[in-house]
């Protein structure tokens, strides 16, 4: 059993004319169950299965306010530098929803596929309604050493869905950061 937490901040730097804000900011912690796998499937060994209870929100009120809460459940396996993992999910909708179409635009499952080669590492996240074939994202990661365990982050994204505020909006993204993993 595991507890997560992900925040995702979309900080305008180059905004001057108005301070530079964040422009959006993510919270989403959650609950996972994994259960550990070890058989071969299509050349690649399963290495875990499991589900999770995920609340995803940006904390702001109406009009801006969005959330939803989810059932994930994943599968993984790997391969000589090689990790896939597939994440379908089901939302939990509520009586009074502040999006309750954010499935139709975000998606309901994704895929991530991660090769990592030395010190580097290229993944792809690709999500997906399943009833719109024009919506979903694709988001291009590379991840490069600098100094120790601190990875600079060059990342692409295009499609739905990015931020939770902007997730009935097409949008193409750059990104630059750091990487805080393996810490």
């Amino acid at each position: 059993l595991w507890v997560g937490y992900t925040q995702l901040a979309a900080w305008q730097v180059y905004n001057r004319k108005l301070s530079r804000p964040f422009r959006e900011l993510n919270y989403e912690p959650e609950v996972i169950f994994n259960y550990p796998l070890n058989f071969n499937l299509l050349g690649f060994k399963a290495k875990m299965a499991g589900v999770a209870f995920n609340h995803e929100s940006n904390g702001q009120t109406l009009p801006l306010s969005r959330s939803w809460n989810r059932i994930i459940f994943h599968f993984a396996m790997e391969k000589e530098g090689w990790q896939v993992m597939f994440r379908p999910w089901y939302v939990i909708k509520g009586k009074t929803e502040d999006n309750p179409d954010a499935d139709d635009y975000i998606g309901r499952a994704e895929l991530t596929v991660i090769h990592a080669f030395g010190d580097h590492m290229l993944y792809a996240v690709g999500r997906h309604p399943f009833n719109r074939l024009k919506r979903g994202s694709i988001e291009l990661n590379y991840i490069f050493p600098i100094n120790g365990n601190l990875r600079g982050h060059l990342q692409y994204f295009s499609g739905y869905g990015e931020t939770m505020v902007d997730y009935r909006h097409y949008q193409n993204t750059f990104g630059i950061g750091i990487s805080l993993i393996d810490w």
